[in-house]
């Protein structure tokens, strides 16, 4: 649903720009495309708010970038280690899945604090927090898999119920 969702704006933001490049009016927010959006001058919508498609020129861009493929790589990764993991269980795969998975769950959170939380202050606790259950569900995920059967093994056992 969210990602038909997010196919419809993408063909809207492709239509505008082929058609004049016509801004997108949700509410009193006004979002424009990337090809749009590089052509204007910075300056807030009626209603004070502007969001800008496209990425950033400063410094930190090239950084962002590499994070957001490395987030992709990631979420790829996971795709093609799911099935391998329940075709070749073992202890390498259940090591694999538990960086993978942690990393995944790290990044996920964060983009979600990223999002919501706000204040200097608010930010930087909840950022500690994340660390530290990252942290924690990483040395958890490993304790399982040294000590006790390992996610494989432990999800092929659920599914036999």
């Amino acid at each position: 649903m969210a990602l038909a969702a997010a196919a419809a704006l993408g063909r809207l933001n492709l239509l505008s720009c082929a058609r004049g490049g016509r801004a997108l009016l949700l509410g009193a927010r006004v979002l424009r495309p990337a090809c749009v959006s590089a052509s204007l001058p910075d300056r807030p919508a009626p209603g004070g708010r502007h969001f800008h498609l496209s990425a950033s020129r400063s410094s930190t861009s090239k950084a962002a970038s590499l994070h957001w493929t490395s987030e992709r790589a990631v979420s790829v990764l996971l795709l093609g280690l799911l099935p391998a993991a329940y075709l070749y269980p073992g202890s390498v795969m259940d090591y694999s899945l538990a960086a993978v998975l942690t990393l995944h769950s790290h990044w996920g959170i964060g983009q979600v604090i990223t999002d919501y939380v706000h204040g200097d202050t608010l930010v930087k606790g909840a950022n500690a927090g994340l660390l530290i259950l990252s942290a924690m569900t990483f040395a958890g995920l490993c304790y399982f898999n040294y000590h006790d059967v390992g996610i494989c093994k432990a999800v092929a056992m659920l599914w036999s119920l």
